[in-house]
């Protein structure tokens, strides 16, 4: 049984791999142009304003205190921690939606309201599973980790393939990257482009609750799956699958 899930497990991770490693198509080429030139219509003042206010409130929660975070999951096959991880997903999944569509049902003001709330309901999702998969989120080398997973589910193409290979050569990464090194200003643009769209109508009275909730719903499925995928990178490293019998 564990042999089995875990051969189809390390078949859904190459399927992924190879995802990652395209190259961006020419939609993708288009709507990253497009979305820098919108970029370049901020002053210079208000990227340096949002890319400090992003990276503060990811610090804040990353790489705060660690009193509240859970402690690694010693023992367990890879399937029975993705059984563990994907019930978690779910749980934080559905604590976003309502959230989304508390915040989205209020209209502008509420709505504005989300955006800290939902990014520290991502992170603490990527806590938990760094722990079930059994990583000790409270060394700084695997909370960065925990930063380049976000990164890779909310940004473009172009960036996901670089952050991708970051994150397949971690030993690397993890002795050039630091926090003040990393950076925030590419990480807030990709990822405001990204929810941006997604998001908008979530500022729109009436309409704003349904689109939170589904919204919110998405972006935590997106970040759930990419985190499965990170992990089982390390975990197959760390544990080759057997051959499959003859």
């Amino acid at each position: 049984m564990t042999n089995t899930s875990d051969q189809q497990a390390l078949t859904e991770l190459r399927d992924w791999q190879r995802r990652m490693q395209q190259k961006p198509t020419l939609l993708n080429r288009v709507t990253r142009r497009v979305q820098a030139r919108l970029n370049a219509l901020l002053p210079e003042k208000v990227h340096v304003a949002i890319t400090t206010a992003i990276q503060k409130m990811v610090q804040g929660v990353l790489f705060g205190s660690t009193h509240s975070t859970q402690r690694p999951v010693s023992e367990g096959t890879l399937h029975e921690r993705e059984e563990r991880v994907r019930a978690r997903i779910r749980a934080y999944r559905n604590t976003a939606a309502l959230e989304g569509g508390v915040t989205g049902a209020g209209g502008f003001l509420l709505g504005l309201a989300d955006f800290p709330l939902l990014l520290g309901i991502k992170l603490k999702l990527l806590f938990d599973i760094a722990a079930l998969y059994g990583h000790d989120v409270r060394s700084f080398p695997e909370r960065l980790y925990l930063l380049h997973i976000f990164q890779l589910a909310f940004s473009s193409q172009h960036t996901r393939r670089e952050t991708y290979h970051q994150l397949a050569d971690w030993p690397t990464t993890a002795t050039t990257v630091t926090a003040e090194t990393f950076d925030w200003r590419t990480f807030q643009q990709e990822y405001r482009d990204y929810i941006d769209l997604a998001k908008l109508a979530q500022l729109v009275p009436v309409i704003g609750a349904a689109v939170g909730a589904v919204a919110n719903y998405r972006l935590l499925a997106q970040l759930g799956e990419t985190a499965i995928m990170c992990y089982r990178l390390r975990w197959f490293a760390e544990n080759p699958p057997l051959p499959e019998p003859q």
